[in-house]
């Protein structure tokens, strides 16, 4: 079982059990505030659910009907996942305004404070899990995935904070400004989630860093006298470039092949952690401005 796969079951495991212990002391208590954050973790639970078929899809391997691969799935992960945080930041941010405009006051605050406490700590060692994971594997799923559940230890810790201010002070209003303060972030970090799958999704070139150190590697090659057509793109984990190079006319093909091979292995050395797809053509002359004219 690969790590991506055992993140996802394990932010689903804790899902299940934030779900279980949030509707347990929320319907004990008549908290709707931990009644709510309970229906966000069914929420977490479910996106939880999504990831861990989206990993196993993009996992498998490339066939006759996907000839690249399912990569892209993590991307489609990415934006539906992006987009339900972002409906998530805006309902906090109704909730907030709401509670505002009709002066709503807190009950049963110990039970509540209990359940928001032991929330915040499950929630913030799955973060650090996630993020750990997103690092070693650059996973965009697993991303999302910390992502997503870093908006729930925002929210986790702001309800708790609150709780605390209001059982000392009945300062309520403080709930509310700490609820609009987190969803104005939950829905600006959401947008560049959703970017990053969507320019995925598109075939956007890889990053201008990486771009720039394929050229370099292959304007370093002895034998290379130059290229054209560099093409780049991603999908989840996989990285596609495709290459003409150019040598002279009286070059044999197995010199040309064997500097082709170098070039392409060179450039698998950029970023280990990815999994390469290098095309290279190989070109006697430079044809581009005569296949352009074409």
């Amino acid at each position: 079982m690969t790590l991506q796969k055992k993140a996802t079951i394990v932010s689903s495991l804790v899902a299940v059990v934030l779900v279980i212990v949030k509707l347990i002391v929320g319907i004990i208590s008549g908290s709707v505030s931990v009644l709510a954050s309970a229906i966000d973790s069914g929420m977490d639970l479910a996106v939880s659910l999504f990831n861990l078929f989206a990993v196993s899809s993009a996992e498998k391997p490339a066939d006759e009907k996907f000839n690249y691969g399912r990569g892209k799935i993590e991307a489609i992960a990415a934006v539906i996942e992006g987009s339900i945080i972002t409906i998530s930041g805006f309902y906090i941010f109704y909730e907030a305004i709401r509670k505002i405009l009709h002066h709503e006051k807190l009950t049963h605050m110990d039970a509540s404070i209990g359940v928001m406490l032991l929330s915040l700590v499950m929630t913030g060692a799955l973060v650090a899990f996630l993020n750990h994971v997103a690092r070693i594997t650059q996973s965009m799923v697993i991303k999302s995935d910390a992502l997503h559940y870093k908006t729930d230890l925002l929210s986790n810790g702001a309800i708790l904070v609150s709780l605390v201010i209001i059982y000392f002070t009945d300062f309520y209003i403080i709930d509310a400004i700490l609820g609009i303060l987190i969803a104005i972030y939950i829905i600006y970090s959401a947008f560049e989630l959703i970017r990053e799958g969507v320019l995925m999704l598109l075939d956007a070139s890889l990053d201008q860093e990486i771009v720039d150190k394929i050229k370099e590697v292959i304007e370093s090659e002895p034998g290379v006298n130059d290229y054209h057509w560099l093409k780049t793109r991603r999908a989840g984990n996989d990285y596609f470039v495709d290459v003409h190079l150019v040598f002279t006319p009286d070059m044999t093909l197995l010199e040309a092949h064997r500097i082709s091979d170098e070039v392409e292995n060179k450039i698998k050395t950029i970023d280990p952690k990815a999994d390469w797809t290098v095309n290279i053509h190989l070109d006697p002359y430079d044809d581009s401005d005569i296949n352009l004219q074409e």
